[in-house]
């Protein structure tokens, strides 16, 4: 057994782990990660964000060949098989992995591949695939293991058309249909997706409405979107049992429907990585969810041992990730400007996208702050013309009064990207986080960035006679 001693040892080679790992390191203090596998990059891109985003991206194109006069008029729509459009996903992750790696390399910072268990809150124990075990001990920890699939027992996982979020990346067909068995970002991501590829989806929806988070004028696009690619949205419906057979599978719902499919993708909840890790030798509880419990510096309730990422729970953003890893290791390094992950834009990749930051309409309806609303729709902007993505909106909520932004919305291409103009005016000091700040400066034209000055204008003009005055 090899011994092995560090300033701080991350276990978790994702996000959260990456960006506490490139923090403490520039601090002078000796780091290394801990994974499973033997190629760094964590969950998010092997099995989550980057495969799921680069086969979406694949798919759009696709779509957008199949519906652009232009590309008519050479040929045939055309469908490529999930099985093709993954070969895109996995070059992305292989150029991810290498640029991980050299930038781990180059920064001296340590990788050990196993699997890791606390001994006491200043070692660890990690088995190696061999068999054999070295043993580590260092002065804090970061456990940034992600969450994975959550998997009821009575589901049969082993059917070779029943998948999860993560088992779907091996599906090596496309199905005629799918059952997509929960709502939620992961399940409304996935069902945009197979409604791309010709695949008949049935979406089924625990509850009332799709992203109960989102703005409700926001739910409402999307769940219209969904049903224009064919998707059948099945709302407050739960499953009784599943039936399963050589070709597929049979869903009976408590409503007493059956619904029958090729496949059906699991993608209702998800549970920290938290098993196994010799936790409870250091007194950490996890909750039924598998998750741990931080205070506002990412700390556990041991001292020396911090958590970030997924296998916390909220916001389960791999950008929030990184800065919350970011700001543990700056906890520990003891700096006085640790960055707290707070205002948080959310980036659903959905076709089309959708991104939000701030309040949404029913928050501020609930808290009685007197709102106005600026839009600019994507089907009056050239840009949006020029790139055939006419389908959008841009939202922005602000005081009647101050005119301060109170929450960006968008729906439709790019909005993940668009969003990130609104941040960054929401979180200027005092009077400068203003919609006057858009309808005062010049955008490029044609781009989608102008789409804000339009909604600012559309805003402004909503607002009564006196107000426009005193703004001037």
């Amino acid at each position: 057994m090899a011994d092995f001693q560090y300033d701080l040892v991350i276990i978790g080679s994702g996000p959260a782990g990456e960006g506490a790992a490139m923090s403490a390191v520039k601090q002078g203090w000796s780091v290394a990660v801990v994974d499973e596998r033997a190629m760094v990059g964590g969950n998010c891109t092997h099995l989550g964000t980057i495969p799921s985003k680069a086969l979406r991206h694949s798919v759009r194109r696709m779509v957008q060949f199949n519906t652009m006069p232009m590309f008519r008029s050479v040929g045939d729509p055309r469908w490529c098989s999930f099985s093709e459009v993954m070969e895109a996903a996995d070059q992305v992750i292989r150029k991810q992995v290498e640029g991980r790696t050299r930038e781990y390399s180059r920064n001296r910072i340590k990788l050990h591949t196993g699997r890791a268990a606390f001994v006491d809150d200043h070692h660890i124990t990690l088995k190696k695939a061999d068999g054999t075990y070295d043993k580590i001990q260092s002065r804090y920890f970061l456990i940034a293991t992600g969450s994975s699939p959550y998997h009821p027992e009575d589901v049969n996982f082993n059917h070779p058309c029943i998948f999860d979020s993560d088992s779907i990346l091996n599906l090596d067909r496309t199905p005629r249909n799918i059952i997509i068995y929960g709502a939620g970002v992961i399940g409304c991501e996935y069902a945009s997706i197979f409604a791309g590829l010709d695949t008949r989806v049935d979406l089924v929806n625990t509850r009332e409405g799709l992203l109960s988070f989102l703005d409700d004028e926001i739910s409402d696009a999307l769940s219209y979107h969904l049903r224009d690619l064919n998707v059948t949205v099945r709302h407050k419906e739960e499953y009784n049992k599943i039936e399963t057979r050589d070709n597929g599978i049979t869903m009976e719902l408590k409503s007493g429907k059956r619904i029958h499919a090729e496949a059906l993708l699991w993608c209702n909840g998800r549970s920290g990585n938290t098993k196994n890790m010799g936790l409870e030798e250091i007194g950490l509880n996890v909750d039924a969810r598998g998750q741990v419990t931080v205070n506002d510096n990412y700390q556990t309730s041991v001292d020396n041992i911090y958590a970030a990422g997924d296998v916390i729970g909220w916001p389960a953003l791999a950008g929030a990730a990184y800065d919350q890893g970011r700001s543990a290791s700056a906890h520990m390094c003891g700096l006085s400007n640790a960055y707290h992950v707070e205002d948080v834009a959310t980036g659903i990749y959905t076709i089309p996208e959708i991104s939000f930051v701030g309040k949404n309409e029913s928050e501020l309806t609930e808290q009685q702050v007197p709102y106005e609303i600026g839009r600019a729709y994507f089907k009056n902007i050239a840009r949006a013309h020029i790139s055939g993505e006419e389908v959008g909106v841009l939202k922005i909520l602000f005081h009647q009064e101050t005119l301060e932004i109170l929450g960006v919305h968008c729906f439709g291409a790019e909005a993940a990207e668009i969003i990130h103009i609104g941040q960054a005016i929401m979180n200027q000091p005092g009077k400068a986080n203003s919609i006057e700040y858009f309808i005062s400066t010049t955008f490029n034209y044609p781009t989608m960035a102008e789409a804000y000055r339009l909604a600012a204008i559309n805003g402004i003009n909503r607002l009564n006679r006196e107000s426009r005055k005193l703004i001037g």
